[in-house]
């Protein structure tokens, strides 16, 4: 069963664009006129301003995206269903990630792609901040590590800060939320927390609820709670395809 099909009903919830990551992501993809967006979901981060193909393997994702957007062609990254070369560049929004052949899904970027390939991911080497101590393992061995992306060409990697009050409800999003992260409606919206063990997920939430409680996570964290944005792990990165 695709993982979104069964964790993805509630996703438009919590999961709304922040427009500062949305902004980057944009810049990012420069003077392409066309993208197809690989793993597009409900739509977030699409430019509006350009023509966008977006491509998704879960059939309860393409459901919740909203009529403003184009439709979304049912496929995968290791099979996109395109023709070669019939876009400028490639998006792929936290789900790299779950490409279950990585080097297939790098050679259909650039069957596909003439420009770029643009990800927004994090970085497996770096840390979801305090998350790591109440829920060891949450990153797992999914991400990619970056030097993977130099497959498709010359890359550049820039960290993206993620505010506080970040409006789309990824991982580490919450940084400087810890209730949130007692929420299971909120964390059934992350597929980390999805994938986790059940039995890691709740003893860091009871711990969580502990420390809350008695304030010592705020003690523990202080410096956290002067932040108007952290790096969390967080990268985006643009790969010039060659």
């Amino acid at each position: 069963m695709i993982l979104y099909d069964k964790i993805g009903a509630g996703y438009a919830g919590t999961r709304r664009a922040d427009p500062r990551i949305a902004g980057a992501i944009r810049a990012a993809l420069g003077d392409a006129a066309s993208v197809v967006n690989i793993g597009a979901g409900s739509g977030s981060y699409e430019p509006t301003d350009l023509r966008v193909v977006p491509v998704e393997p879960s059939e309860t994702m393409i459901r919740q995206r909203p009529a403003s957007l184009p439709p979304a062609l049912l496929g995968t990254a290791e099979q996109l269903p395109l023709p070669a070369k019939s876009v400028d560049a490639a998006l792929a929004v936290l789900a790299a990630h779950h490409w279950r052949d990585r080097p297939g899904a790098f050679a259909e970027i650039r069957r596909v792609a003439r420009k770029r390939a643009v990800f927004f991911t994090h970085d497996p080497d770096a840390s979801f901040g305090w998350l790591d101590d109440y829920f060891p393992g949450l990153a797992g061995e999914r991400y990619p590590r970056l030097a993977e992306f130099a497959e498709l060409g010359s890359v550049t990697v820039e960290p993206v800060p993620i505010p506080a009050d970040c409006t789309d409800g990824f991982t580490a999003a919450y940084w400087r939320r810890p209730e949130a992260y007692l929420d299971e409606a909120v964390r059934a919206n992350m597929s980390t927390f999805a994938l986790l063990d059940a039995r890691v997920v709740a003893d860091g939430a009871t711990r969580l609820a502990s420390d809350l409680a008695d304030r010592s996570w705020r003690r523990r964290y202080a410096s956290f709670l002067a932040l108007p944005e952290a790096d969390v792990g967080y990268r985006l990165v643009v790969a010039e395809l060659t």
